[in-house]
């Protein structure tokens, strides 16, 4: 059990690191981590609308609209019209985005070759593997748990 434990700390505490230093990242580029991962959100799903996103991010969709808000006034995030329900919001990123983006991919290959110091690529994708599988496990539990309460 101590190893389990062992291994649990590790996840967390490399995690907060991971934050912390995107936060310091995001900070020196004038953005927080939170817009920096609404970007890249958007970069790879353009269209989200704020519920989506917010759904994703795990916050509350107030907390998500004042991030945009902000990202607008920057000009580099806008907000269209859904086609098909006018009261939905969809996500799209403007020209302003680009250089803050490269940015960003530049500050993550960083990020990615410290934490991967001294790994090799085998090393690096069974962690990988590793990590999916205690996420897609974290994620099975979870469904499973809340439906031995709730089976209806």
């Amino acid at each position: 059990m101590t190893n389990g434990i062992d291994l649990l700390f590790l996840l967390h505490e490399t995690a907060h690191q991971l934050r912390l230093d995107a936060d310091r990242r995001a900070a020196a580029h004038g953005m927080t981590r939170a817009q920096w991962i609404i970007l890249l959100r958007l970069e790879r799903q353009p269209g989200l609308s704020q519920k989506e996103l917010a759904e994703i991010l795990e916050v509350e969709p107030i907390t998500v609209a004042r991030l945009i808000d902000r990202l607008e006034e920057r000009g580099m995030v806008e907000r269209r019209d859904d086609p098909a329900d006018r009261r939905i919001w969809r996500l799209h990123l403007r020209a302003a985005a680009a250089p803050v983006l490269a940015a960003l991919h530049a500050e993550r290959a960083d990020m990615l070759s410290i934490v991967a110091t001294g790994m090799d690529p085998t090393m690096i994708a069974a962690l990988k593997d590793g990590l999916q599988r205690m996420k897609t496990n974290l994620a099975a539990g979870t469904r499973s748990r809340i439906l031995e309460r709730d089976p209806a």
